[in-house]
Formats: structure tokens, C-alpha cells, sequence
């Protein structure tokens, strides 16, 4: 939620951490619909997420039907993207998403950099192709909102920027095992 106008956790949010001298103000996030007092329709958040297919393609079987191994740097490159918990704290910072009911949004994106980037994935050029849309990542202004917004820290906007990157070169860059 908005607590004096900035995104957070409210579960993580600490009155002392707070200026108490003047009023708090806690309202519900911005451009998704309000349903009652604190509480918003995420339907539309999650409809962008599942757009983007936020799951792993693999047609192939593992080699020795174990394991797909993956290096540690291969893992290394989209491992801050790991750590999204869908609390929809970045979208709802960005201004374009106020605007525009269209736009996928920061965290679809972010979700599909998880997988664009992942070497044991084989539907990247797909994502790829999702987001390289109107409402896609061109719509990110890049004002940074979403990266300060984040309670876990991810590098939202260089996410984005990566994202971006990929589908001017037609490819993802994906380390060698």
C-alpha cells in the first residue's frame, strides 16, 4: 500500500521508521481498481504477468534424464529477477501504468527477464516477442520509480533496460555453461 505516499510493505513498514512528528497517511495503491477502503482489484496486474508466460519452456528432456545444470554464471545472470514476490509495489509506482491500463508493467517484465535470461529456458524469443509490443517495454520511461519502489531491491529498470537490449540484438545473452 501508499504509506505517506511511497509504496511499501505495510507487513515490513515500522512506525519508527516513520516521521511521527506529523500525520500518516495509508491508502491503497495506484492504478488498479479500488474495490473497498485498502483493498484493490490485482486482477489486472496478474492478467499482464500471466501474459508473459512467467514459467519455464523446456521441450527438451534433460541429458541422462536428470537435472538441467545451469552454471553459476549463468544463474548469476538473472538471479535479482529471482527475487520478486509479485507484491505489485513496482507497477503501481510507475506513471505510465497510472495511465495506461495497457502497459504490461515493471513486474511482468521483470518476471519475464527471470525466464528470457535463464540458459535451461527455450521460450525466450517469445517473451521477447510479447514484450517487444506497444504496451510492452518501449512504454517504460525510465523515471526509476519502480527500482526505488522495490521491497526486495531488484534493479527493476535495469531489468527493463536488459529486456530492451535483447530484442534490439534479436537475442538474449546468456553466459556459456
Amino acid at each position: 500500500m501508499r504509506i505517506n505516499g511511497r509504496n511499501r510493505l505495510a507487513c515490513k513498514t515500522l512506525i519508527k521508521d516513520l516521521d511521527i512528528s506529523k500525520p500518516i497517511y495509508v491508502e491503497a495503491i495506484k492504478g488498479l481498481p479500488l474495490e473497498k477502503d485498502l483493498i484493490v482489484d490485482m486482477e489486472p496486474f496478474f492478467q499482464s504477468y500471466r501474459e508473459i508466460q512467467p514459467f519455464l519452456v523446456a521441450s527438451s528432456t534433460p541429458k541422462d534424464g536428470k537435472e538441467r545444470i545451469q552454471s553459476v554464471a549463468q544463474r548469476a545472470r538473472f538471479d535479482d529477477t529471482t527475487k520478486c514476490i509479485l507484491c505489485a509495489a513496482c507497477t503501481s509506482s510507475c506513471p505510465v501504468f497510472w495511465t495506461d491500463g495497457q502497459y504490461f508493467g515493471p513486474a511482468a517484465i521483470v518476471n519475464a527477464h527471470r525466464f528470457i535470461f535463464d540458459s535451461r529456458d527455450e521460450g525466450a524469443q517469445v517473451r521477447l516477442d510479447i514484450l517487444n509490443d506497444r504496451e510492452g517495454v518501449w512504454r517504460c520511461r525510465t523515471t526509476f520509480n519502480c527500482t526505488e519502489a522495490c521491497p526486495r531491491g531488484i534493479q527493476v529498470t535495469k531489468a527493463i533496460a536488459e529486456v530492451k537490449n535483447a530484442i534490439l540484438r534479436g537475442k538474449a545473452d546468456v553466459p556459456a555453461a
